[in-house]
């Protein structure tokens, strides 16, 4: 259903239309121009929270003058300097700060993510009416990171999260954290993990 410029999903989650790379005819220029507004003035401009904790962008190294955050977002492959840009990423753009913002109010599955010694939250926004996207947070002793984004492209990868996320709420006794729950338990194991010998 539409209203105003948003998408009203069967769950009544009131998410921004997606933008289309026809929607700029075609002209990939244009568009990622136009995604990377969007991106500015969710996340830079406006100052995104999740829950109670405001998230920082990682800018360096700048990627075509534009924060790395944003290369993260909308382009994908293993090797950093060879990703490539990622349409459906692009497309979901708008997604990403509702998603952050709206955690509890949507009810949305987040769970803790330890990836190389690193500490991330993973928010995922299930979307029966369309594709699953999955925003990733990383959890430092003081601030927290917008990392990244990207879209489940087949029914496995949706599976493997499912597999994760269901996991790690039988390891934590089956509580569904707030987000600020969750960034205090991750950063008193950050404060733990410091006070430890190395």
């Amino acid at each position: 259903m539409f209203l105003s410029g948003k998408v009203v999903m069967e769950n009544n989650r009131d998410l921004p239309q997606k933008i289309s790379l026809e929607d700029y005819g075609g002209d990939y220029h244009r568009y990622i121009d136009a995604i990377y507004e969007v991106f500015k003035n969710d996340f830079i401009i406006h100052k995104t929270t999740f829950g109670s904790c405001q998230l920082n962008l990682k800018f360096n190294p700048i990627f075509k003058d534009r924060a790395y955050t944003f290369y993260h977002m909308t382009h994908k492959g293993e090797i950093e300097n060879e990703r490539e840009p990622d349409l459906r990423r692009c497309e979901c753009i708008p997604w990403a700060r509702p998603a952050i913002e709206k955690t509890e109010e949507w009810e949305l599955k987040i769970w803790e993510q330890e990836r190389g010694g690193k500490h991330r939250i993973c928010i995922w926004l299930d979307n029966c009416d369309d594709i699953d996207y999955f925003v990733i947070l990383d959890v430092r002793s003081n601030y927290i990171l917008l990392w990244t984004a990207f879209v489940s492209e087949y029914n496995h990868d949706t599976r493997k999260k499912e597999k994760e996320y269901n996991q790690w709420l039988k390891e934590n006794n089956n509580k569904r954290y707030s987000p600020n729950e969750l960034v205090a338990k991750i950063r008193d194991s950050i404060i733990k993990e410091q006070r430890s010998p190395k």
